[in-house]
């Protein structure tokens, strides 16, 4: 007596399903195990790893002798008080004054890298309300409260060095100079929110007379 055909072929592709399994999954495996190889593999030197290319047998060199790394120097701008440029303190107290004289230059360098780092929370105008604020992320404050209308250069200085709250330090991102810009930017932000049209130069008034007729 024939065995029934339908049966017999559920029991051959029943029979054959571990293999095809075992096939699909080695062939994926053989796909990425080449990637991940090469890319863990790197022709690097683990830390402390010995090698044969100098004399001591270790990979890792030491510093000079007496070495003390405080700052990388390169393209500060001289200035005669360096503790100031580099801290923003003065005295021991957040400054109320930059290390170097504040001129449109220096405003505008402070307003594009503003543009670049500050926005994306604060906001164009200082307002708080940057593109990631808009998405859902914690709102910074105001430019023009209050306490921050008040508050030293310095202040603006060492909160970009060191972060505050929910923002992070970008020290590693934004050259010292380039944060007392910022900082003398901030402060432009916050003067022209709050002036007055009657303490504008005169040729300014005129200006904005004639732009709101």
């Amino acid at each position: 007596m024939r065995p029934n055909t339908t049966t017999a072929r559920v029991r051959n592709a029943t029979a054959r399903r571990p293999q095809r399994l075992a096939a699909a999954a080695l062939a994926a495996l053989l796909a990425v195990a080449p990637g991940c190889t090469d890319m863990y593999d790197q022709p690097r030197f683990e830390p402390y790893e010995a090698t044969t290319l100098f004399s001591d047998g270790a990979s890792s060199r030491t510093l000079v002798l007496g070495t003390v790394p405080r700052e990388d120097v390169r393209g500060l701008p001289a200035v005669e008080d360096r503790e100031l440029l580099l801290t923003g303190l003065k005295d021991g107290v957040a400054a109320q004054e930059p290390p170097f004289a504040v001129d449109r230059a220096v405003l505008e360098r402070g307003k594009q890298r503003y543009g670049i780092y500050c926005t994306p929370c604060h906001g164009q105008l200082g307002d708080g309300r940057g593109v990631i604020v808009q998405r859902g992320f914690t709102p910074p404050p105001k430019y023009t409260e209050p306490r921050l209308v008040d508050a030293p250069l310095g202040h603006f200085f060492q909160v970009i060095s060191n972060g505050h709250g929910a923002m992070y330090s970008f020290a590693a991102r934004v050259a010292p100079q380039d944060r007392w810009a910022i900082a003398a930017y901030i402060r432009a932000l916050q003067l022209s929110q709050n002036a007055k049209a009657s303490e504008l130069p005169p040729e300014d008034q005129s200006k904005l007379q004639e732009a709101v007729k």
